[in-house]
């Protein structure tokens, strides 16, 4: 009885740390598209990571110096990168494209990306099999804040 107890047990945490490491390997590739969408102005992996219902607000410093907010939409993100393909308007060379998850639950999920922009943190769902970005909040330009 112990042999099958152990044998469960161990099947079990198995299956759970696959099940986390495909999580977070999805997690990170929704991220990723998300960057690479922008940077490459490439709809198809917006479509793919962004929720419809997409709630996107950030913090840039205006004209005055000052720091402004705005909303972006999914059809004003879709649109935002239509125009980078269009202009031929990509992100430089080694601009940054970092992803940090910080916390992965089973239906949800925090991470924190750093790109040319600024940092963005998402806040992404499990759908089906899919991690979907639901709402996002940013800033830029980076490092605008000392410590």
């Amino acid at each position: 009885m112990k042999k099958i107890f152990t044998l469960l047990l161990c099947s079990f945490l198995c299956f759970n740390a696959f099940s986390q490491s495909r999580d977070s390997l999805a997690i990170q590739r929704s991220a990723l598209d998300y960057i690479e969408g922008f940077y490459e102005g490439d709809t198809l992996k917006l479509q793919r990571c962004l929720s419809p219902n997409l709630y996107k607000y950030g913090y840039y410093k205006g004209k005055s110096g000052q720091f402004e907010g705005s909303q972006m939409t999914y059809a004003q993100a879709i649109d935002y990168a239509k125009n980078v393909l269009a202009k031929k308007n990509f992100a430089k060379a080694g601009s940054p494209k970092e992803v940090v998850l910080l916390d992965v639950q089973a239906n949800i999920a925090c991470v924190k990306i750093t790109a040319w922009w600024g940092m963005d943190y998402m806040f992404l769902a499990k759908k089906g099999d899919a991690w979907i970005i639901e709402q996002i909040i940013w800033q830029g330009p980076l490092n605008t804040v000392t410590k």
